[in-house]
């Protein structure tokens, strides 16, 4: 699973939430969802506050359906589908799109191809022509093979360069071992250098299928006029012979036993990034919300929670650190992130894992715990306040399973946090003898 788009007043959150609560109306009985007869769920959530749809989209078609030695192929096969299609080579595409001041965009994730366009609403059936066309018939020219090749090399070059890039990129690797995860989307110098248009063509072809496709659309528009236009121009692609996996198919993951540390010298750099953390939980566990309380407390609310206010502020060990979690299909990563000057890293590692310890040990403030839940949910409204927003969030609901009502209980179920389960998740998911560790930095043998 990046667009943003300004509404005029009265706001879409204004007129998305209820007046006793501030209990949103968006929900089973105003979201529109069907499915059509070869397998795409369809979800529009009308918004006339504003005269600008958004469409956002996923295809089940990630890294994890790439070959071993191909690694980067979806994300890079992503964006070749704008490059060339069967009604819309490049510069008619370009010039389709830029002269009515709209977007369109295809990017490769780890378990989807995502997609999607931006524009007015008189504009959206064209869009909806050039997303179809461009994922149900891109032509993957040889020349824009080659130009989408060179321009990623460049990426990954400069990703090699640097220390935060590395560190995280190392930290998935040695979390994960060989599993899926542990690869990044992007690939890597050598494959992409490998990658030619068969491979292209035979991604696209094997995994580019309507089967658990899922399109939301948020703006002016009806929903049934929505539905009947997208079918217009997906109903007849055909769905594969054999459906695609359930996305939970994928290899189990396991964490490696007790503490790995490792460090990857970097010559000629000034400053060193340390990322340490645990694998955690999926994101349809039951204690998502406790751990996300708990993340919010660690490592992002006010000046970056309990890290930025400890190992930054106070100590001034760190440009920056905060925590994050990173759950998807498959069990993620809890990680806590430092820039440090690289005389400070051990004392900087020795200060985040005090905070990992300290949030599992003892209770949190009623302070903190107000304070962050108030956080949580007073930024949903915000986010309601977009289109792209309402898509955004309407996508991970369907994809995760999370349910039409997600948003309707979401308040509900973060206020019923407590600082005990903050405490126990802490405990359970941020072992400090059970981390992964990974330091980019200068090399400590330079002079």
């Amino acid at each position: 699973m990046n667009r943003n788009c300004s509404l005029s007043l009265p706001s879409h959150a204004q007129l998305a939430l209820a007046a006793e609560g501030g209990r949103t109306t968006i929900g089973p009985e105003t979201i529109h969802r069907v499915q059509t007869a070869n397998g795409i769920t369809i979800l529009v959530r009308p918004n006339p506050s504003a005269p600008v749809v958004m469409l956002e989209g996923a295809l089940r078609a990630g890294s994890v359906d790439e070959p071993g030695n191909l690694t980067g192929l979806a994300s890079f096969t992503a964006s070749l589908v704008s490059r060339g299609s069967a009604s819309y080579d490049f510069d008619r595409f370009n010039e389709a799109v830029e002269s009515v001041g709209a977007s369109v965009s295809a990017g490769g994730g780890t378990h989807v191809t995502n997609f999607g366009s931006e524009s007015l609403v008189e504009d959206f059936p064209l869009m909806v022509e050039i997303l179809a066309d461009i994922l149900q018939r891109p032509t993957f020219p040889t020349e824009h093979i080659e130009r989408v090749r060179n321009q990623r090399l460049v990426r990954l070059q400069e990703r090699e360069q640097s220390t935060r890039s590395v560190s995280y990129r190392r930290f998935n690797e040695m979390i994960y071992g060989d599993h899926p995860y542990g690869l990044p989307t992007s690939g890597y110098i050598e494959t992409v250098q490998e990658i030619n248009r068969d491979q292209v063509a035979r991604f696209h072809q094997d995994h580019y299928r309507p089967n658990q496709a899922i399109v939301v659309v948020s703006g002016d528009v009806e929903p049934e006029a929505v539905v009947a236009l997208l079918e217009s121009h997906f109903g007849d692609w055909p769905a594969a012979v054999e459906p695609p996996p359930p996305a939970h198919t994928i290899p189990p993951v396991t964490g490696a036993n007790g503490v790995q540390r490792k460090t990857f010298p970097m010559p000629g750099k000034v400053q060193s990034d340390v990322v340490i953390g645990c694998l955690a939980i999926p994101r349809n566990h039951p204690d998502y919300h406790a751990v996300q309380v708990a993340n919010n407390i660690l490592g992002q609310f006010g000046m970056m929670g309990r890290l930025g206010e400890n190992v930054r502020e106070r100590q001034g060990l760190a440009y920056y650190s905060y925590s994050a979690l990173d759950a998807d299909i498959g069990i993620g990563p809890w990680v806590a992130f430092a820039g440090v000057n690289p005389q400070n890293v051990d004392q900087a590692i020795d200060s985040i894992l005090h905070e990992f310890e300290r949030l599992g040990q003892e209770p949190v403030s009623d302070d903190e715990l107000s304070d962050s839940i108030a956080n949580m949910t007073g930024t949903l409204p915000l986010r309601l306040e977009t289109n792209d927003g309402v898509a955004s969030i309407l996508l991970n609901m369907e994809w995760f399973g999370l349910g039409l009502d997600y948003l309707q209980t979401y308040q509900d179920r973060i206020r019923s946090i407590t600082k005990e389960d903050v405490q126990r998740v802490a405990a359970q998911y941020l072992r400090t003898d059970a981390y992964t560790l990974v330091t980019a930095g200068p090399d400590p043998n330079e002079n």
